[in-house]
């Protein structure tokens, strides 16, 4: 997607699973955007925790066929499903973090059986997106270390060591990964994961506008652990 085209970014928290959350984010959203220069960006951890993972990929593939600039960041969800599914690895890691619900979703008569384009997609989801004003990605950056040389793991699951920091990025820092009450806008980050698995929100960031967008949906709260 060549950055030139695109004029604004409809960025979008992590919906673990939430698909009613997504269906009505969408609606809120399709009178605003204009195909041809706007980008929908989807900032991780799609699956988990939540009543339809598989039902959220499914919309997300439907969203990439429909609109021409759609950016989907991996989560550290995405990755250790991903890890168990090519590996068998972790899969304790992965149910303690609410992997079981997505498990489910994807048994068809009692076997466990991933759509080759649920594989492909999830195996394609870069951990970064950088623009020439914006970086999306999904957790946050380590502080003082370049974009090119962050760890995997930070970009997948840091949280208090960037959060806290006022560490100038060079250029503004959206991301999801820890859950808060209200979106967190710093001069150097802003925060759009506002918890729709824990009851709360699923929340969208307009930019350059810096406006928000706010749908809840009709899945009963998760109380798993972070």
């Amino acid at each position: 997607m060549g950055q030139g085209e695109v004029k604004r970014y409809f960025v979008i928290g992590d919906i673990h699973g939430c698909l009613s959350h997504l269906e009505r984010m969408m609606e809120e959203l399709r009178p605003r955007l204009r195909p041809e220069e706007d980008a929908l960006v989807f900032i991780g951890d799609y699956i988990d925790r939540g009543p339809d993972p598989r039902g959220v990929v499914e919309r997300i593939l439907r969203i990439r066929e429909e609109f021409p600039h759609v950016i989907c960041i991996m989560g550290n969800h995405e990755d250790m499903f991903l890890t168990w599914v090519t590996t068998g690895r972790d899969l304790d890691l992965y149910l303690f973090n609410g992997g079981g619900v997505t498990i489910r979703s994807y048994q068809e008569g009692g076997e466990f059986r991933l759509p080759p384009e649920h594989l492909r997609f999830i195996s394609s989801l870069p951990l970064y997106y950088e623009t020439e004003d914006y970086i999306f990605v999904h957790a946050g950056l380590r502080p003082g270390v370049p974009l090119e040389q962050q760890d995997r793991f930070d970009l997948l699951w840091i949280r208090e060591d960037f959060i806290h920091s006022s560490y100038d990025f060079g250029k503004l820092v959206i991301f999801g990964h820890t859950p808060l009450r209200r979106p967190l806008v710093m001069k150097n980050k802003i925060g759009i994961d506002t918890g729709a698995v824990y009851g709360g929100p699923l929340t969208c960031l307009e930019l350059p506008a810096l406006e928000f967008y706010s749908v809840y949906g009709s899945e009963a709260p998760s109380f798993d652990l972070v």
